[in-house]
C-alpha cells in the first residue's frame, strides 16, 4: 500500500514512521522538504520525504496532518493532485476565523470527496515514533476505518462513526489543556483548577451536543483519554504554552489550543451555546 502523508511536524512525522514499520510505502511531504527528528530512531526505508505535492497523487490514501492554521491554505493547493483517495484528518483544530472544523473545511474545498475520517486521541509523537503502546479513535465511514486499520495497524483503534464528536473531542481537549496549563500557574489553589477544568470541559460538550455528536465520544479515547493526557502534562505543547502565557513568557512552536479556544467560542456563538468560562479564561489568557 502507498500511503501519502501531509504535514512533516512531529506527528505527521510519527504516523509517517510507524506507517513504513507497518509495511508501507510512505511518501511524507513537507512544504521544505525537511521533518521532525526524533533522537535514536532510524527512519524506515520505505519512507521518503518530498516538497513535490504532485508525488501523493499515486497514493492509496491520504492522511492530513498539517497544523489547524493552515488547513485550508495547504488543502487547496493539494486538490490538483487528489485522485479520489479515502482522507484520514489527523489534525486536531479549529479555523480561528470560522470556527470550522477540519471535516468541514475539507467537505467545502474537496466536495469530490467521499470516503474520509478523523484520527484522534492520547497520542504523544516521540512515544508514538519509538513504538510505545498508543489508542486512538477513527471515526469516518466504512472504507477509512478499514484502511486506516490497515495502515496504522500498530496503534490501538476504536472504530465511531461520531466524526463531529471525535473532532470537537479533539479541539476541545487542546483549548482546555491551554486553560489547565495557564491555571497552573496562575489559580490560587487545586480546588479552583478543579472546577475551572470541569466547567470548561463541560461546555466543551455542550458545544458538541448541540452540534449533533454522541455523549459516549466523549468517554473514549478521543475524549476523556485525549482530554487527561494533555491537560496534565507539561509534555503537551498546549498546557506548557498556558503556562508560558500565565508567566508573562511567548509559548513555543504552534499552540493549537489557542485557535482552539477561539473556535469553540465562534462555533458556540453560532450555536447559541452559552461558553461563560471559555470566554472569561479567553480573556485573562489575552488570545
Amino acid at each position: 500500500m502507498k500511503v501519502g502523508i501531509i504535514g512533516a511536524g512531529a506527528w505527521g512525522t510519527a504516523l509517517a514512521i510507524i506507517s513504513a514499520r507497518g509495511g508501507a510505502d510512505v511518501t511524507l511531504w513537507s512544504y521544505d522538504g525537511e521533518k521532525k527528528e526524533f533522537d535514536g530512531i532510524d527512519v524506515p526505508k520505505n519512507l521518503c520525504i518530498t516538497k513535490d505535492m504532485k508525488d501523493l497523487h499515486g497514493c492509496d490514501a491520504w492522511l492530513m496532518v498539517t497544523p489547524g492554521a493552515f488547513f485550508r491554505e495547504t488543502l487547496r493547493k493539494f486538490v490538483p493532485f487528489y485522485n479520489k483517495q479515502p482522507i484520514i484528518i489527523c489534525t486536531k483544530g479549529a479555523e480561528y476565523s470560522t470556527g470550522c472544523f477540519m471535516s468541514e473545511i475539507l467537505q467545502s474545498e474537496l466536495q469530490e470527496v467521499s470516503d474520509f475520517g478523523v484520527l484522534s486521541g492520547p497520542q504523544f509523537a516521540a512515544e508514538v515514533a519509538r513504538g510505545v503502546p498508543t489508542g486512538s479513535t477513527l471515526a469516518g465511514t466504512p472504507t477509512t476505518i478499514k484502511i486506516g486499520r490497515d495502515i496504522l495497524h500498530l496503534l490501538y483503534i476504536n472504530d465511531s462513526d461520531d466524526i463531529i464528536g471525535t473532532e470537537i473531542c479533539g479541539v476541545g481537549k487542546n483549548a482546555v489543556a491551554l486553560i489547565c496549563g495557564y491555571n497552573f500557574i496562575a489559580c490560587n489553589g487545586e480546588n479552583e483548577r478543579a472546577m475551572i477544568f470541569t466547567r470548561a470541559w463541560n461546555e466543551v460538550m455542550n458545544i458538541g451536543l448541540a452540534s449533533g455528536a454522541k455523549m459516549r465520544t466523549f468517554l473514549d479515547l478521543c475524549g476523556i483519554g485525549d482530554l487527561f493526557l494533555s491537560a496534565t502534562s507539561a509534555t503537551s505543547r498546549n498546557f506548557a504554552g498556558g503556562m508560558a502565557i500565565a508567566k508573562g513568557d511567548k509559548p513555543e512552536g504552534t499552540v493549537e489550543g489557542i485557535f482552539a479556544l477561539n473556535g469553540l467560542i465562534n462555533r458556540a456563538g453560532q450555536l447559541k451555546t452559552e461558553v461563560p468560562i471559555l470566554k472569561a479564561m479567553q480573556k485573562k489568557l489575552n488570545v
